[in-house]
């Protein structure tokens, strides 16, 4: 497995975040995904998001995000800048951004290097480009909820 696979997903740790979880909503919210990440609009040549734009935008909110059409993932944004992402399986990340360069920089627990984005808001939300390595990753914002993220606890027992 390269860098850039985890558990047969191709950049996989260059996510928004690094694996985490979701919680399950049901066939019918996946049915609504999988739709909205078809019908979301690319990166146009808007100006990036400036780290108070974007705090202000996310801070309180859980996002899903989709890339080519399918879902990828979901990130809480917490207090302290502080954030949980999951690669909707269940399992959650705790993490944090800072702002680096004008871009979002992202570490996780398990991830302590920094993953850089760019964010961008258009017409369908958010966009996110991962700027490490632009031609890789590119993620749109296809829900944005008041909820948060459902994770599974610590494992019990041997």
């Amino acid at each position: 497995m390269d860098n850039g696979e985890i558990a047969g997903r191709p950049g996989a740790d260059r996510g928004l975040a690094l694996p985490g979880g979701l919680c399950h909503h049901g066939p019918m919210r996946w049915l609504a995904f999988s739709i909205l990440a078809l019908a979301a609009p690319a990166v146009q040549a808007a100006e990036r998001m400036t780290a108070a734009e974007f705090d202000a935008y996310t801070r309180g909110k859980t996002f899903y995000y989709a890339s080519d059409g399918r879902p990828y993932g979901a990130e809480e944004y917490l207090d302290d800048r502080r954030v949980r992402w999951s690669f909707l399986d269940g399992e959650c990340q705790e993490g944090r951004w800072y702002a680096e360069d004008g871009l979002i920089c992202f570490v996780y627990e398990n991830h302590p290097d920094p993953q850089c984005w760019s964010f961008h808001r258009n017409a369908g939300g958010l966009v996110a480009r991962f700027e490490n390595d632009p031609a890789q990753t590119e993620l749109y914002e296809v829900e944005r909820s008041d909820a948060p993220l459902a994770c599974k606890g610590p494992d019990v027992g041997v």
